[in-house]
């Protein structure tokens, strides 16, 4: 039963994918921590405040994804672009996604390569309803990606929450029906562009080459989408040639472009090479002992057309990579 809401949608979509699907977790990779102000996490299901291109213009609409229940998940949009929000709702939640049957016919057992570790074939059991989500919006991941690149989590985390706060003050980023307080739009990257060059550091604490990035992304936004549009959800060949492509962005690489079409195109295959954590969990988990990059992409070879599943169930099995020190602890000089 999905609970009554304060303010009636605008629209309202059920759908009956024939397949689980556990919302949260297939949302999961969209949130930038737990106060993102553009994706939020509650009881009734997961929210998303999405800037909506009609006809050439960007119309606001929050989204409301509940759980599946009886087969049936259940989503409600408000604003102008609500229309369009639950339009692009089963790609969000990975069901133009058809490949999974054919990884788990690579679980089965074959001499012919490698097995993946029990830890990997449970998880792929237990959560039968993880799906890779197909978000769009190429341009605004690809900033909140470069707003990560070789920074720690929380100056990552705090980077994309002030660079939405400071848009608001620049363009009204208000989000439309009940959304849960503290709830912003995305920004338009001419508000992005409009953000003092001071405030970058000073307020958002990120770094200059990070800013450099997001204001070149935010300046080819247009162009940005227009090639994410063009490249079907899920297309294998079509993501990795749009990955090559987005590397001609200065500031954009292997990495940068593979996180951003894992969320945005829902990549089945693209790896992100250049990860300062993940070769060594991939190694760890998969022959016992750390690797490198290279390392990293041989082990998942056999794998090839699913490496992104392989890593996503490494994940959802709870594994973590050996520590042998303490954490970095940044200094933060936004105060002097």
């Amino acid at each position: 039963m999905v609970p009554p809401l304060p303010v009636p949608p605008d629209a309202v979509v059920r759908l009956a994918p024939g397949v689980p699907v556990d919302v949260a977790a297939t949302l999961r990779p969209l949130q930038r921590g737990a106060a993102d102000p553009t994706v939020r996490a509650a009881p009734t299901g997961v929210w998303l405040t999405r800037r909506e291109r009609v006809d050439g213009a960007p119309l606001p609409a929050t989204l409301l994804v509940s759980p599946q229940v009886r087969g049936e998940v259940t989503a409600r949009a408000w604003g102008p672009g609500a229309a369009a929000a639950l339009a692009g709702l089963p790609a969000l939640l990975g069901l133009h996604d058809t490949g999974w049957g054919a990884f788990d016919a690579l679980l089965a057992p074959d001499p012919r390569r490698p097995s993946l570790p029990h830890a990997l074939r449970e998880a792929r059991r237990t959560r039968a309803g993880l799906r890779l989500p197909a978000a769009g919006h190429l341009a605004t991941q690809l900033m909140t990606v470069v707003l990560e690149q070789k920074v720690t989590h929380d100056q990552a985390r705090h980077g994309w929450r002030t660079l939405v706060r400071l848009a608001h003050g620049i363009d009204d980023a208000t989000p439309p029906g009940p959304a849960p307080a503290g709830m912003l739009l995305p920004p338009t990257p001419r508000a992005v562009l409009a953000i003092p060059s001071w405030d970058w550091h000073a307020r958002a604490w990120v770094q200059p080459a990070q800013s450099r990035t997001v204001l070149e992304v935010a300046r080819r936004a247009t162009a940005v989408d227009r090639l994410g549009a063009a490249v079907a959800p899920g297309d294998v060949a079509g993501t990795a040639a749009l990955a090559a492509r987005l590397q001609a962005i200065p500031g954009i690489g292997p990495w940068s472009a593979a996180e951003a079409l894992q969320r945005s195109h829902g990549s089945a295959d693209l790896v992100s090479v250049g990860d300062f954590h993940l070769a060594h969990l991939v190694g760890q988990v998969l022959a016992g002992r750390r690797t490198d990059d290279a390392g990293m992409l041989r082990l998942l070879q056999p794998w090839e057309g699913h490496r992104q599943r392989v890593v996503r169930m490494i994940g959802a099995s709870g594994a973590s990579k050996e520590r042998f020190g303490p954490r970095l602890a940044p200094a933060d000089h936004r105060a002097y």
